[in-house]
């Protein structure tokens, strides 16, 4: 049985916390983030830290404690820290631009792919020292935003697990999250 959902989440320094309700607001140094949580679920500021505490031990209670503790957590971690998700280009004259903050695609088809930041959403494009490959890197505060947008991203077009790309000794060629591995069919 998981026991997540009963730990503290410590609150780090610079960060403000406030409740209005099942509204809680996160304020750090990044920025801010709001987010309604399940009513059944009590959070609670006590000495420094988060405390998610639940009405009774049933599994439904278990398993919204957990949730709500993790949605927390993950404010707190993005108004300090931020998230960042890498894709890989990998392909044969794949690329990608910023054309004053929307990302431009060439990734195989006959136009341009332009792909429009979600609020509170930055992107950053490079190429790898090692082996040349272009990569685009997805920042933000919030967590569900940053994946969102990084599955987005790499729905322009997936790696297909069909064709060897000789460039980059690998299976898959598009668009990949960082360490993803492509099974051959």
């Amino acid at each position: 049985m998981s026991r997540i959902g009963l730990m503290p989440i410590p609150v780090p320094s610079g960060v403000q916390i406030s409740q209005d309700g099942d509204v809680l607001t996160v304020k750090g140094p990044k920025g801010s983030l709001t987010r309604t949580l399940h009513p059944a679920i009590d959070v609670k500021v006590e000495d420094g830290a988060i405390v998610c505490s639940r009405p009774s031990n049933s599994k439904e209670h278990r398993s919204l404690n957990g949730l709500v503790r993790s949605l927390v957590n993950n404010m707190v971690v993005g108004v300090t820290q931020g998230y960042e998700k890498r894709l890989n280009i990998i392909g044969v004259g794949y690329r990608a631009d910023l054309q004053g903050g929307v990302l431009a695609l060439q990734v195989g088809y006959s136009h341009i792919v332009n792909v429009e930041p979600m609020p509170g959403i930055e992107f950053e494009v490079g190429q790898d020292t090692n082996t040349r490959m272009p990569f685009i890197i997805v920042r933000g505060i919030d967590k569900e935003t940053v994946g969102q947008q990084s599955a987005e991203i790499r729905g322009v077009k997936p790696p297909e697990p069909y064709k060897y790309v000789d460039i980059a000794k690998t299976y898959g060629k598009g668009i990949r999250y960082h360490g993803e591995i492509v099974r051959r069919k």
